[in-house]
Parts: structure tokens; sequence; C-alpha cells
């Protein structure tokens, strides 16, 4: 997981578990994935910032300058964001005190702003075996090419597995979800299960509850949604009264594709003793990088916590991109029977390609579609996230917490500053101030709210 680390300001699970007075202990993880990719190049980005600099150069030395021009690119922008107080954009007391407190900073992310990584890539690396892996990198974290990827999200990301590092949680990542939960009752909150929304209650413009599929209604000053978009617009509110901004969000992005999952037990002795956590495997062909079940993202967390299986024993989590649409219209037995057959296929690729032997070492198997995602995690398609129709002007066209309805937040993957762990907990932080500000637990300045507002909103119309 990003996020855990214990330094700098982009540790947003630990600073958000800490706000509840929680800790998790963690286990680090010395490789954050391990590619193999087409023509046999196998590339594994290593904990430290060093060998994974030494190992790319040692696949690509004629492009020693480029990786190093364009990595640290990213590196400024990570540092950057590093040394300043994260919180709302759309707050310009908090913008303007971090200007001045950090101007070059600021203004080095002013200029990344509407960049994609794919751009900067180019501007440095010539030789496209080495742009199809920087397309890979931002693959994993946006399921787009770096063409399509904006710069500050790639930054982010291909930066805090070097100075944080990914770090498991002990006991699985669900003892982040349990923390947080058992930290928010503890500091006077109250957490309703079962408790399914089905609409947003607006009256005279503002957003003032919301009612659950039982019948039950609740009132307040805000409400926020962390569903999708696409949820909390066409489901939750009456898509005829969709306001401007959120027919241009919809014009400019589009539904990124769920997955496939496949969760296995496996018997311990199939997996060699240097097996690492996380793979990434793009066998024969790059076009086929994002298309639907093309790539195949590998995780055992075993490797890592063994407490987490029975002795002899691993958890492999298989999972490729895979739209709704080739799942619909089918019988319950054709359903299973297509289940299992896909299922079967990512397995012998994971077979031929990393552990021979491993259909025969099964001894567990469950399988989810995009319908599993969509029916458990209550997400439009069960989709993984936005993803720009056309090249995005970076982050420019994200729409950011406060909506086209008052007293309605939106919080997540399709706010600012879009997917990724470390994205959505930024959305978060920056959520609660702009709440916080609203309510009058921050400063504020309503002169400069309207000014700043009315500002970010034209800049999205430039993307």
């Amino acid at each position: 997981m990003f996020g855990f680390s214990d330094k700098g300001n982009l540790n947003l699970i630990t600073q958000a578990l800490a706000a509840v007075g929680c800790k998790i202990d963690v286990i680090p993880d010395p490789t954050t994935v391990h590619f193999h990719l087409p023509d046999d190049l196998s590339v594994q980005v290593h904990r430290e910032y060093s060998d994974f600099v030494a190992e790319i150069v040692h696949k690509f030395p004629h492009e020693k300058e480029g990786i190093l021009n364009f990595y640290g690119e990213c590196w400024k922008i990570f540092n950057s964001l590093n040394s300043l107080e994260l919180k709302s954009l759309e707050e310009p007391i908090y913008l303007f005190g971090q200007f001045f407190k950090k101007p070059i900073e600021c203004l080095t992310l002013a200029y990344y702003l509407p960049q994609n990584a794919g751009d900067i890539a180019r501007k440095f690396i010539k030789d496209p075996q080495l742009l199809s892996f920087i397309d890979a990198e931002c693959f994993i974290v946006s399921t787009v090419n770096a063409l399509q990827t904006p710069m500050i999200n790639a930054s982010m990301v291909l930066c805090d597995r070097h100075f944080g590092g990914i770090n498991y949680p002990v006991g699985g990542v669900g003892e982040i979800a349990k923390s947080l939960a058992k930290g928010l009752v503890k500091k006077g909150s109250e957490i309703l299960y079962k408790a399914n929304v089905t609409n947003i209650i607006v009256n005279n413009g503002k957003a003032v509850g919301v009612k659950l599929s039982d019948g039950r209604k609740f009132y307040a000053r805000t409400i926020i949604s962390n569903a999708t978009r696409w949820d909390t617009f066409g489901k939750l509110l009456e898509k005829k009264n969709l306001p401007k901004e959120e027919e241009n969000f919809q014009k400019a992005y589009v539904k990124a594709p769920s997955f496939l999952s496949i969760h296995v037990g496996i018997k311990a002795e199939i997996l060699p003793p240097d097996t690492d956590c996380h793979h990434f495997v793009l066998e024969d062909d790059w076009k086929n990088l994002e298309n639907s079940y093309g790539s195949i993202f590998l995780s055992i967390p075993t490797v890592l916590d063994s407490s987490l299986a029975p002795e002899g024993r691993h958890i492999l989590h298989i999972f490729t991109t895979s739209s709704i649409e080739d799942w619909e219209g089918l019988s319950r037995k054709d359903y299973e029977a297509k289940k299992e057959l896909v299922a079967d296929k990512i397995i012998t690729r994971l077979e031929k390609k990393l552990f021979p032997g491993l259909k025969s070492a099964i001894v567990f198997k469950e399988v989810g579609t995009p319908k599993t995602h969509r029916r458990y995690l209550a997400r439009d398609s069960g989709t993984y996230g936005p993803m720009p129709r056309n090249t995005p002007k970076g982050l420019l066209g994200m729409p950011f917490n406060t909506t086209g309805i008052d007293g309605l937040y939106c919080v997540g993957d399709s706010c600012f500053p879009g997917q990724g762990v470390i994205a959505v907990a930024f959305s978060g932080v920056m959520c609660a101030h702009r709440v916080g500000a609203d309510l009058g637990l921050e400063r504020k300045s309503p002169v400069l709210d309207a000014a700043l507002l009315r500002l970010l909103g034209w800049l999205r119309t430039l993307a």
C-alpha cells in the first residue's frame, strides 16, 4: 500500500489513522512490482531508488541520460508536493498561505498541472521499448498509457514507492478499514452498516439529506458522496437536473473498465523462495497493454505476511481489466461457465510465464467479474474510475470536491487528483478541509472563495 510511510506529507493513510488515534503495523515490501514484459523484458522496481535506476539503466544503457532526466522530473513534482501542507485547493486562504511560504514549489506544480507523463517522457527518451515500459508504469496506476496519465499523478506513485516505500499492513488491507472504523467510533462518530443510500434529498437547490433503501431519511448541513460521479449524479440524484459542470465532466471522461478478479489458494511449494509479492505480466505484444484481459496483475500477500493463509499455503490475487459488457445478457449457467473459462485462460498464462505446475497446486478458487464489483462496491458498471475520453491536459479537467449543488460534495477517484491510493486519500483530505471551512471550522473568505471557484471552473473549460 502507498501512503503508509512514517515521513513526509504524502503518507496520508498514516495521517488518517493517526487522526483517529490508530496505528497499524506494516511490513516493508522490498520490490514494488516485478514487470514481465514483451521481448523477455524483466524489470524489478526495487524499494531503493538507486537500485531501480541501476537496473533500468542496465537494460537500456543508451538511454541513461533520458532515464535520469525523466525520473528526475518526477522527483521535482513529488518533492514539491511533499513539501506542502496538503489541504483543499478550493480554499484561497490556504492557497495564498502556501504560495507565500513555498512559491517555487507551487509554481512547479502549476507548471506541470496541464501536462501528461508520456509527453514529458518523450522529451528525454527515444527508445520505443523504454517508452512502452513507461506506459506500463503508468497503466498500473491509471489503466491508461503514459500519454493519457497526468504527470502529477504519475510522479506521486513513481516516487513515493521509493521515498516512503510500499508497506503491507499486518493482517491484510482490511485492517485499514477496521482500524479507521474503530477510531472513528472512539472519537464519537456513528457508522451505519447495511445502510444503502438510494437518493440524495434536495430542497430548493440544496442537498439536505439522504434516503436509504429501507425508507429511513437522514438530514445534515452537508452531504458528502464517495460514490462515483456517475452514480452520484445519475442515480442518487435525478439525471435531468445534471449541473453543467457534471455534463462537462462526462464529456471529458468515460468510465474505465472494471476487473476480472481471481482469488486462489495454492500449495506453497509451487512458488520459488525468492518470489516477489507483486507482478505485472504482459507476455507478447505491447498493443495488448490496454485491452481487456491483455495484461495481468498479480499480488501474493502471503509472501510478506504468512499469517494470512494456513501453513504451507499461499494466497494469489489475480486480476485483469474487463468490461461489464462482456458479462451482460448471459444465463446463470453461461455466466458461471464463462467465469471458469476466462479464469482458466488467465491462470494458464501465469503457469506458462511464472509458475510451472500452478494449476495442479490450486486448492481453492473464487472468481469475480465486473458484475461482482458493481454489486458489492456499488460502482456504476463496476468501473475502476474515470479515464479521459481523449488526450487530457493533465489534471485540468478533473473536478474538485464542491459541486453545482449547494451543500453537496464529492470525494474519491472521480475528483481531483484522480485514481490511486495517494490521490484518493488526498481527495479526502481536501474535502474535509473545504467542508470545515464552509461550516466555519476553518478560516474562509466568501469573496475570495467565489472568485477562486470561478477561476477553477474556467480552467476546467480549457481541458
